[in-house]
């Protein structure tokens, strides 16, 4: 029987320095040293030894499970070295590096930005105000009444009776006359809310930038000119645009601002891009501005429709869905 335990240990051996690979090494593992392995099974049989022999099958045994496992651990520690060899990168510094993936602003964020640079070196400044406004900023103050159907709350997301998430940036055109004696040159960037039904060329959330100017002897021409240069600058100079008449409570005469926009079949059409006009007399007395001695002029522009009209999109819902595949092209 220790006969057959060197037999063991030797055939062992033998197999372990053909051993090449992990996977073969796994194998002899399962083979000799796991539970039911022929060297655990070995130890196990000293138990059926005379008492006499016991000590020397013991002592034989251990030695070649001691032998066996050292030789096994190193073998197995020098194969795993070899493998991470095998696997780690060669790095060539010859080779050009690699772009890193990095973080942009958003195509309306861009576009936001170019806007307020257009309108900076025409000497516009920049105002801001809350999303969420009183019926006095939001309608009121704008010589919109009560039973105008622009205050139907089916057409207004209210919060309270008189507080709703504002339908216009003309609330910071009010808020800039309340608190700026003329004359005013003011732009005003900003989301605004309407329940709209959503399809590709509108949505319930939306961003527009706003124009108002106030001062002595301003008027309609200066409107059509600045929309004109900023329309040809942002678009390009070959850009088709048209005034539509139309009616605002805030402005009076008031007109529609088209654009040329082109579907993706290449069929062209006019689409509204905003509203514009003169000041009503009536706004200029809600905020304490003196109507005879001043005229002013605002226009609202949709951003999301301008940078439709810019980069061919032709689907508004593109910008709030978040795919990447569209928002890395800008």
């Amino acid at each position: 029987m220790l006969e057959k335990f060197e037999k063991i240990g030797k055939n062992a051996l033998d197999e372990l320095n053909k051993v090449s690979g992990l996977q073969s090494l796994e194998e002899f593992r399962i083979k000799y040293l796991s539970r039911k392995g022929e060297i655990t099974q070995m130890l196990s049989r000293i138990g059926s030894f005379p008492k006499e022999h016991r000590p020397r099958a013991g002592q034989l045994a251990n030695e070649i499970k001691t032998k066996i496992t050292s030789e096994f651990e190193q073998l197995k520690n020098s194969l795993e070295q070899s493998e991470k060899e095998k696997s780690r990168e060669v790095i060539d510094v010859t080779l050009p590096g690699k772009q890193p993936d990095v973080g942009k602003a958003h195509i309306i964020t861009q576009t936001i930005n170019e806007l307020l640079e257009i309108f900076g070196r025409m000497g516009f400044d920049v105002a801001y105000g809350p999303e969420v406004e009183d019926e006095w900023h939001n309608f009121i103050a704008l010589n919109i009444p009560p039973e105008h159907p622009a205050r139907d709350p089916r057409d207004n997301f209210y919060i309270e009776d008189d507080i709703l998430l504002r339908s216009q940036t003309s609330t910071i055109q009010i808020r800039v006359m309340e608190n700026t004696k003329p004359p005013i040159r003011v732009v005003a960037p900003g989301r605004v809310y309407r329940p709209d039904t959503v399809d590709a060329t509108h949505m319930f959330m939306f961003y527009q930038l706003e124009a108002l100017v106030v001062d002595e002897g301003v008027s309609m021409v200066d409107l059509k000119t600045t929309i004109d240069q900023f329309i040809r600058v942002f678009l390009g100079q070959g850009t088709q645009w048209r005034f539509r008449p139309s009616f605002f409570p805030f402005t009076e005469p008031s007109a529609e601002v088209d654009l040329l926009l082109a579907d993706k079949r290449g069929k062209e059409s006019w689409v509204e891009m905003g509203g514009c006009g003169m000041v009503d007399p009536n706004v200029f007395d809600a905020v304490g501005i003196d109507s005879e001695k001043y005229t002013g002029w605002a226009f609202g522009f949709g951003i999301e429709r301008l940078a439709m009209r810019k980069y061919g999109i032709n689907d508004i819902r593109l910008f709030f869905e978040n795919d990447l595949r569209f928002l890395s092209q800008f």
